[in-house]
């Protein structure tokens, strides 16, 4: 694979899906792991879950699309086992989990660049 920056493999891109109800605890769960930086995106999706059935109006239909909060978080690879493991701990529904808790995907991250001071790399996170 072609690395197109320096920095290649060094950081990483973290995408989690939560349920939007676990949001505060992950975000709680991040702060004890010195993680403070992060972006919020509200999504719709399903996977398991499949959606449920709702009755509008005296009419059923169903909804596919189930609203779920989206974190992605840039993190240097010495954070990224912490991050992983404070989202999962934070996120799991019960001590088991349940279907629709949500996935985390971590990525490669070529390069990051803070506008303000035109930062590179690692630094730049």
């Amino acid at each position: 694979m072609e690395s197109y920056g320096p920095y290649y493999a060094v950081m990483k891109l973290i995408i989690a899906v939560i349920q939007p109800t676990k949001l505060e605890a992950v975000k709680e769960a991040l702060s004890q792991v010195e993680v403070y930086r992060l972006t919020v995106t509200d999504v719709q999706g399903f996977g398991r879950q499949k959606g449920h059935t709702e009755v509008y109006r005296g009419h059923e239909f169903t909804v596919n699309l189930l609203r779920k909060v989206e974190l992605q978080i840039a993190v240097n690879e010495d954070f990224v086992e912490p991050t992983v493991q404070a989202i999962v701990q934070a996120a799991k529904t019960g001590p088991s989990g349940k279907i629709g808790d949500g996935k985390i995907f971590i990525l490669p991250l070529d390069d990051c660049i803070r506008i303000r001071t035109g930062e590179r790399g690692p630094e730049a996170i």
